[in-house]
């Protein structure tokens, strides 16, 4: 129960969405703070000093209609910084380390195609047939069917 519970916690998105929430929310404060102390007087520098920078009223004397290109700037900016921290600190190394097991994981061994078993069970059966009669298989080979291989003389492969 515990191995199971383990791996699901250990599944890639479970683990990077687990962790883009809690560096999302530990990073807010400083990239509020960011924003407020920096990029707000910068954006203010470029408006004028009768309102919010880059704001423009809809219908004059009714702030309810000021459309804020500044407010919209500053948070584009916000999620671009936490986004970055949140991939460069949390999903490259996560990434790196999936990538790690993978190499150290022994590569899974393809089953053999029915093909391939029923081939071998009829060289084994012709086997076992020329040795219990005392000389080879009789009958023609064709008539074994589509997967005839008269000609190889290899053991069979499983």
């Amino acid at each position: 129960m515990l191995k199971g519970f383990r791996d699901f916690i250990l599944q890639g998105n479970v683990v990077e969405l687990a962790t883009a929430v809690i560096i999302g929310g530990a990073f807010t404060g400083i990239v509020t703070a960011f924003s407020d102390k920096i990029i707000n007087p910068l954006l203010a520098a470029v408006g004028g000093a009768e309102g919010p920078a880059l704001a423009f009223p809809i219908k004059e004397g009714v702030p309810e209609t000021t459309i804020d290109l500044g407010a919209v700037i500053t948070a584009a900016i916000n999620f671009l910084i936490v986004a970055a921290v949140v991939y460069f600190i949390i999903i490259v190394p996560m990434n790196k380390l999936n990538e790690l097991r993978k190499r150290g994981a022994p590569e899974e061994e393809v089953p053999p195609t029915t093909e391939d078993l029923l081939g071998d069970i009829r060289e084994i059966l012709r086997t076992q047939a020329a040795t219990t009669v005392g000389g080879p298989a009789e009958g023609p080979a064709s008539t074994a069917g589509p997967f005839d291989d008269t000609e190889s003389t290899e053991p069979p492969r499983h």
